[in-house]
Parts: structure tokens; sequence; C-alpha cells
């Protein structure tokens, strides 16, 4: 029996398990890429407009954004060392890989008037073959998509903009960092509150959680934050922030009573697309102004016969 049909994967690729769904739970990634240093995307000055969601919280302060990167680095590698033993990385000239990195350099740009770390990240963007819906930017830029979420949904390009921009807007306003800081904070308890100079025990405990990256869920609000900076990053990149409502709408029909993993701690679908229409406004006119992307690519070619 050919499994790579079944997923509708591209010849040489294998499912990572029986169930299609990939080698460990949670937030995964097995390919790699690191893209080309420097972006050949000329970045125009930032307009004053656009989305303002406030400052971060204080909580991500209380573990060292070095120490999150550096957990996800480690756990990126070996995730990647699976994929490549079973034989399921995206190939560097797999259309879709050259899609998603293409897409990710117009985005790149624009991320760092949200976060300056992310001027050091190595960016990375990755296609694992599994047909689950999912997507993902782990701290220091580490981008997976999964095969089927291309495939199934048949995301355009400005679409795939729309997923991208939304995860790595968690990465830029460390929604990992601050989830880990609370835990961690309670974890290790309210006395050590009073001497957060120090900040010794927290970042210990924290590392010792980095495990949790992978499987790390972000509350609603979180979710909510990332459509808005996320619309905004997209757009300047030159892509139509109008598509996040047919994506949205893409994913609500794919559930079928039971949303995928990629929506599990998300706002309601109806809820989302309300608040992003009446982000619009503020999102349009950067897009209208961006340069747009030379080169457009599509969704996977259908399944032949």
């Amino acid at each position: 029996m050919n499994t790579d049909s079944d997923l509708r994967l591209p010849a040489g690729w294998s499912r990572l398990c029986d169930c299609g769904c990939g080698a460990m739970p949670g937030r995964r990634l097995f390919t790699r890429a690191l893209l080309a240093s420097g972006a050949a995307v000329a970045v125009p000055a930032l307009a004053r407009d656009g989305v303002d969601v406030g400052s971060q919280s204080a909580m991500a302060r209380l573990v060292p954004a070095e120490q999150v990167e550096q957990a996800a680095t480690q756990q990126y590698a070996q995730l990647l060392r699976e994929a490549r033993n079973k034989n399921a990385l995206g190939p560097d000239s797999h259309p879709q890989v050259q899609r998603l990195r293409a897409i990710a350099q117009r985005l790149i740009p624009y991320c760092e008037p949200w976060n300056a770390r992310s001027r050091q990240w190595k960016w990375e963007v990755n296609l694992i073959g599994s047909k689950e819906l999912n997507a993902f930017c782990m701290p220091g830029g580490k981008i997976a998509f999964f095969y089927g979420i291309l495939d199934q949904l048949r995301l355009s390009d400005d679409e795939v903009a729309m997923i991208m921009g939304h995860e790595m807007a968690h990465a830029l306003r460390e929604h990992a960092r601050e989830r880990l800081g609370k835990t961690t904070a309670t974890r290790v308890g309210a006395g050590v509150l009073s001497a957060l100079l120090g900040l010794g025990s927290l970042g210990d405990a924290a590392l010792n959680m980095g495990g949790q990256l992978l499987t790390l869920k972000f509350s609603r609000d979180d979710e909510s934050e990332a459509d808005l900076v996320g619309l905004d990053v997209a757009a300047r990149g030159g892509y139509d922030p109008r598509s996040a409502v047919t994506l949205w709408q893409k994913m609500m029909n794919s559930s079928k009573g039971a949303p995928p993993q990629f929506l599990s701690t998300h706002p309601a679908g109806e809820t989302r697309i309300r608040d992003i229409q009446a982000t619009l406004p503020k999102v349009q006119p950067l897009y209208e102004r961006a340069a747009r992307p030379a080169q457009t690519f599509g969704p996977p070619a259908p399944k032949a016969g």
C-alpha cells in the first residue's frame, strides 16, 4: 500500500506514524533549511499606522529570552534528526518549501519593530510530511508548516502569509516566554518574586521546562493578539489581509464539529472573523502601499486521478 498517496505527499516522503499525525504530540518540527542571509527585500520606513496591541506582559521578563531560544533551538535540532531518520523532510527543491521560504523572506524584514531580538534570530522555514492541519513558529524564528494545511485547504499565497504572520507574531510577542514565566513563577513560589533581579532560580526552572515548547498552549488573548500583529506584518510584506477572512472560513469548514489542533485554543471562528474585519481598516492601507511579490506560487498540485 502506498502510504504517500494516502497523505497526498510528494514521492519519496513517508508518514511519521500510522495515524499520519507525526511522531510526537503537540507542536512539531522536522525539516530544516536556513534562510539565505540577507533577505532580498527592500524595507521602507514603517508607517506610523497599523495595529497597536500595547506592551508585552511583564511575566515574560521572569525568564531570560536567551534560555527560551536556546531550548527551542535544541528541540528543533532533535526533531530534525528524528525526521531525517524517518524520511519525512521537505527537500530544499520542493516547490512548497521554496514557496514558504519566499513568503517568509518578505515578512521577516517587518518583524524587528515588534521585537528587536528578531534581527539576531537564525530564521528557519520547514515543511513536514503530515496531513495534519498545523503550523507554528518557535522562539527564535523556527517556522514549520505541515503539508496537510497547504494541501487540504488549498491555501493561496496570501492565506499562507496570514498563517505565517500569525505564527511569527507568537514568537515576536514572546508568548511562549510569557507562559513559561507564569508557570515558573507559580512553581518556584511567591518568595522568589521578591528577588527578581537575580532571576537565577527562575531561569533554571524555565530551562528545565524547555521541553514544553513543543506542546505549549497559548491563551485566547495570545491568539487574538497574534492575529492582529500577524495581519500587520503580512500586509507590510505585500499580502492582502482580507485573505485572513477566507482563511478562517476554510479552517472552520474543515473542522466538521471537531476543530483541528491548530484551532484548539483559538477564539471561535465567528468571533475571530469579526475581529479581523474590524482590524482591516488599520492594515489595508499598509497593503495598498506595499510592494507586491515578484513571484507567486500556489497550493500543491492536485493528486492525479
